[in-house]
């Protein structure tokens, strides 16, 4: 059996309903109609969060050292060298990061830190293609980042010549005291904060425009209701004022009366 005509008209109304569609356009309008609170959020959040990182977030310094790998003293390397020599990189990369030496390092510079939290601080890379390793590390205090790095080069080379029998890297660039910071990005950060306040206040501009279900418009009784609207009647803005206008006119030509 077909079902009734009128059952199956309620069923489209009742899924048109179901649906919610966003009308872009509407959107941005309404983006513009708050316009001033979006610069607002957005000054807000980025002045926020620039003072935060200038004024409570400590400033750190960073500093590297590099070491060159050996595999024999000799002057050319041939091929089976070249290749031992990236071998042997791979590995001293996990050695450098190893507890007795960074546990040695700790203990030489009277560090407050575990073995756990210094092993995060410090990084290892080894540019492709080389045998050189690249120690660098972070600190609020620009000298100690220096003495950090050149003491885990030359704790490392030790070790690995005492315990693995081979020749040690060479240290052939100590590192620096930095002068600028590395971090935290005043500029950055403060562009950051303005990209969430903008985003936050235009999610609940849109999360607002979503929830109205207010009829306003002639296409909201078509979408809300399913009915066409036949006619409409324009709202005069004027009209309270056209008539003070006329009763102000009648006075004052009774007064000339």
């Amino acid at each position: 059996m077909s079902e009734p005509k009128d059952k199956k008209i309620n069923k489209i109304r009742q899924t048109q309903s179901d649906v919610t569609e966003i009308d872009l356009l509407e959107l941005c309008r309404e983006f513009a109609k708050h316009i001033i609170a979006i610069l607002l959020c957005i000054i807000l959040f980025g002045g926020a969060a620039g003072a935060f990182s200038k004024f409570v977030i400590i400033p750190q310094y960073k500093s590297s050292s590099m070491m060159y790998i050996l595999s024999k003293e000799t002057t050319l390397a041939s091929l089976a060298d070249l290749q031992i020599g990236s071998q042997l990189t791979n590995d001293y990369q996990i050695i450098v990061k190893s507890r007795p030496v960074l546990q040695t390092v700790i203990d030489q510079l009277n560090l407050d830190l575990t073995y756990e939290q210094f092993s995060k601080r410090i990084t290892i890379n080894n540019p492709s293609n080389t045998r050189i390793l690249t120690i660098t590390t972070e600190d609020a205090d620009p000298q100690l980042a220096k003495d950090i790095v050149d003491s885990i080069a030359r704790v490392a080379s030790d070790y690995i010549a005492e315990t693995m029998e081979m020749i040690p890297p060479k240290l052939i660039e100590e590192g620096t005291v930095a002068t600028t910071k590395s971090s935290p990005s005043v500029a950055k950060n403060t562009l950051m904060g303005a990209l969430v306040g903008a985003i936050l206040m235009c999610g609940i501009i849109t999360v607002k425009f979503i929830m109205n279900d207010s009829v306003t418009t002639t296409e909201d009784v078509e979408n809300y209701l399913g009915i066409s609207v036949l006619a409409s009647i324009p709202e005069r803005k004027y009209a309270n004022k056209e008539v003070n206008d006329k009763k102000d006119l009648k006075k004052k030509r009774r007064k000339k009366a």
